[in-house]
């Protein structure tokens, strides 16, 4: 009988353990997939501590999944896959197909939202089995361990961007230079914004400018953040990456009239901005989910298109804990990818 392995926890807030289980066959409208790197995302935290309902144990987590089908299910070579076809898997794992969103063809926001980690066993391991709606085609040009952090981290970037309202030439802020900052820098100077990074410390500096930023706000200087942004000409939009409810909210008078504050840092404390803040100047606070399989495929085409990486470090499937460890410290630089393969 034929084996894989996984980096699972057992109860909420465990340790990662290394088992091996019997390579499962998968059903009709499903893919095994090889899996040959996952990113470690904030995320994942919600998974392995036993955050949110429905988390069962033991837990695979890992939903920036990249590798290759290597056995179909029922229906599948009907919708265009075939065995040894590159695919990433992201926080989008799939939907439901029946609930309101998913009719109106929003399916990001379903309410049955398949994620993997949560609905089912995610990356963590050398095999897992998606659902084929959850399937993004990875371009030949773009290594595995490049597009694994592409279907989380890079979407959620890419998307809450490219649906924000900065035109070319906007004055865009990105708050946060970790793993969805220094891609969101990234992604706001490929789209023609004059891209501001925010971020603490004036050593980031450096790191900002060589991800090309145009300027650089070093939170702990002393000058509110809103007022620098304001000494700027103000931003059309602030990209919110960090996950610190109260750097959010300084970012809110930095807006122009009709700015747009785009929240995909995800902090459980509250913020503290005020109506009269929004109301006054027509600004607007949005959260933004991620992305759905086709928007993994335009990020990581617009990716290749621009030259565009994530900053990544890798380590071995043994070293699940570890990596996941240096995630959470937030030691990484910018983001662990696991390599099971």
């Amino acid at each position: 009988m034929s084996s894989y392995r996984v980096a699972q926890v057992n109860a909420p807030g465990g340790a990662f353990e290394i088992v091996e289980r019997e390579v499962p066959q998968p059903g009709p409208g499903h893919v095994r997939i090889a899996v040959e790197a996952c990113g470690i995302c904030h995320s994942d935290a919600n998974f392995v501590d036993g955050r949110l309902p429905g988390v069962t144990f033991p837990d695979v987590p890992g939903h920036e999944i990249a590798g290759r089908i290597e056995e179909l299910g029922e229906g599948v070579r009907e919708r265009g896959w075939q065995v040894g076809d590159r695919v990433a898997v992201g926080w989008f794992g799939g939907s439901c197909g029946h609930c309101k969103r998913c009719r109106q063809g929003d399916f990001i926001v379903c309410d049955n939202l398949k994620v993997p980690g949560w609905a089912y066993d995610g990356g963590f391991g050398e095999k897992m089995i998606a659902p084929v709606d959850a399937l993004a085609a990875i371009p030949d040009a773009l290594a595995a361990a490049d597009a694994g952090p592409m279907a989380c981290a890079g979407v959620t970037a890419f998307n809450g961007l490219r649906r924000s309202p900065a035109e070319p030439g906007d004055l865009v802020a990105v708050l946060g230079l970790g793993g969805l900052g220094h891609l969101g820098v990234q992604y706001a100077v490929a789209m023609g914004f004059e891209t501001v990074g925010i971020a603490r410390g004036a050593e980031k500096a450096d790191a900002a400018k060589r991800l090309g930023a145009h300027h650089y706000v070093d939170s702990t200087s002393g000058v509110p953040v809103a007022e620098a942004l304001q000494a700027l000409g103000g931003a059309r939009t602030v990209l919110a990456t960090a996950g610190n409810s109260e750097a959010i909210s300084a970012t809110a008078e930095g807006l122009t009239p009709r700015g747009e504050l785009v929240i995909i840092g995800a902090d459980p404390s509250p913020m503290s901005i005020t109506p009269t803040q929004l109301l006054l100047s027509g600004r607007v606070v949005r959260g933004h989910p991620s992305g759905t399989s086709q928007d993994v495929e335009d990020t990581m085409a617009f990716s290749v298109l621009h030259g565009i990486r994530p900053v990544t470090e890798t380590a071995p499937l043994d070293d699940a804990g570890e990596a996941y460890q240096k995630m959470l410290s937030g030691a990484a630089r910018f983001r662990m990818v696991l390599t099971p393969g």
